[in-house]
């Protein structure tokens, strides 16, 4: 192979790898539909919020609600976005912690995780809609 062929496909590498990474994380399906996952009750487990907050000894640290309030504010879901962004590996929801920590290990899930494992299988309607989010929009 000549020395042209091989930089010209090493560029195409190196093109496509930045499209992949160039893949932005919805905003607005993160606020309407991820986070409030986040604050949501399942039968046997505790809301996230109560083990990721802001003092937590890990890498998922949401915002404090105000007392009284119900909602993060757009400040501290835009702060909420930012982290949890940096646990996704974005159009790859088999390699985002966020999906693989609390996802039971018989299931695909890290057999490490000091937490609850709040979804038994991958077909849990939450643990969907995070991953849709992790894996954008479908392709055209």
């Amino acid at each position: 192979m000549s020395l042209a062929k091989l930089a010209s496909i090493v560029a195409a590498v190196v093109l496509l790898q930045g499209a992949a990474s160039a893949q932005s994380l919805d905003y607005a399906y993160f606020k309407t539909k991820v986070e409030p996952i986040f604050l949501a009750k399942r039968t046997g487990h505790v809301r996230c919020v109560v083990c990721h907050s802001e003092r937590s000894n890990n890498a998922f640290k949401l915002e404090t609600i105000a007392p009284g309030g119900k909602f993060w504010t757009e400040e501290q879901s835009r702060k909420n976005f930012e982290v949890v962004s940096h646990l996704v590996v974005s159009g790859d929801s088999g390699k985002s912690l966020l999906l693989l920590q609390p996802l039971a290990p018989e299931a695909g899930g890290n057999a490490f995780h000091t937490g609850g494992r709040q979804f038994a299988t991958k077909d849990d309607p939450n643990w969907k809609t995070i991953a849709r989010w992790v894996n954008g929009p479908p392709a055209k």
